[in-house]
């Protein structure tokens, strides 16, 4: 019965990346008008399949038995492990947070892993040293792009109407290359914990993720393609060509080596640094750098913590490591409160002395 659980929930996990994530790829072939929107769902489900399929099997394997050894992984744990990282997503839907899939289902890995001290640490450094470079290599490669783009002579062709129609046909395969590189990376969110506990082998876990995650494009895809069209209509063609291209060469080579990554950080780098490359330093807000930096941290913590929580207070019956946790959050923000009140008192004090 928890085996059919496990499965159901991992392959409804893999519904919904197909639907954010992998949709969001064609936004800009969709947003610019290149193709209808049923095309473009489809396109992106045929691509997002095969990259599963075809080059899913190493982040397969790291979300399986790279971080923590696979006998860490039983039925109950990989279900709890799935569990957690879908409850992360839930939530962060409700609250309007953009966490990511990648970094959360790691998160939810390694709560288990620190339960049972079994983490592979070099392991884990080697991911989260991606999680930093690979937005920042998007955010530098969108720059040199576009000063390319403004070279004299490319920038009178690209000007020109002949280049209209190359334009469209490379934005499209661009889009393409972007839902393959999603379904190379992000099917192992769905599937990892299920290999992991031996519920399904490599195999049959990107075929059937693949098939799963590709349905959830096809049929739930249309509102995030909807809005992420709408989002990136101000983005010219080879604007467009440089982000979804960057982001999809940068997963690709991610997957290549077994590491998940965040795709979506990765595209909003490029975006950053194509306009960057336009308004200068204007375009690195604060706000902006605070958000990405948030997501970056709460995305593995929440979904660790969820998954330590569960796995600490039904598996093993131990309430202790819980109390503990419980008096740590009551005292930081006990303090945070107390911090904030001081900083409103001082000055009224301050004020009643002048008088």
């Amino acid at each position: 019965m928890l085996t059919i659980i496990a499965i159901t929930i991992g392959l409804f996990f893999a519904i919904n990346i197909g639907a954010s994530g992998a949709a969001a790829s064609m936004g800009i072939a969709y947003g610019a008008g290149v193709v209808k929107k049923r095309l473009a769902l489809l396109l992106c489900a045929i691509a997002v399949f095969f990259g599963a399929w075809l080059g899913g099997g190493e982040v397969v394997k790291m979300i399986g038995s790279g971080i923590v050894p696979n006998s860490t992984f039983t039925v109950p744990i990989a279900l709890i492990v799935l569990a957690s990282a879908a409850l992360s997503l839930f939530l962060a839907n409700i609250f309007g947070i953009p966490l990511s899939t990648s970094e959360v289902a790691v998160g939810s890995v390694v709560g288990a892993g620190i339960v049972y001290q079994s983490v592979f640490v070099s392991h884990l450094f080697w991911i989260m040293l991606f999680w930093l470079l690979t937005p920042f290599a998007a955010f530098l490669i969108a720059i040199i792009a576009s000063y390319v783009l403004k070279i004299k002579q490319l920038k009178k062709w690209l000007e020109a109407s002949k280049a209209v129609p190359v334009l469209s046909v490379l934005v499209l395969i661009m889009g393409m290359f972007e839902a393959f590189s999603a379904g190379m990376n992000n099917v192992a969110n769905a599937v990892g914990p299920l290999v992991g506990a031996n519920i399904l082998s490599t195999g049959d876990g990107i075929l059937w993720g693949g098939i799963f995650v590709a349905l959830g494009a096809l049929l739930l895809g249309h509102r995030v393609l909807e809005t992420n069209g709408k989002k990136i209509t101000t983005l010219r063609l080879e604007e467009g060509c440089v982000i979804s291209g960057t982001g999809a060469t940068i997963v690709t080579i991610a997957s290549m080596f077994g590491i998940p990554v965040p795709l979506t950080q990765i595209t909003t780098s490029s975006i950053i640094g194509i306009g960057f490359a336009k308004q200068g330093k204007a375009v690195l807000k604060k706000d902006i750098v605070v958000q990405l930096l948030t997501v970056w941290i709460v995305s593995p913590v929440l979904s660790m913590v969820l998954s330590y929580t569960l796995i600490q207070l039904i598996i093993e019956h131990n309430f202790y490591p819980i109390i503990a946790m419980g008096g740590a959050l009551i005292s930081v923000f006990g303090v945070l409160s107390l911090m904030k009140k001081q900083k409103t008192t001082i000055p009224v004090r301050h004020e009643v002395a002048k008088d």
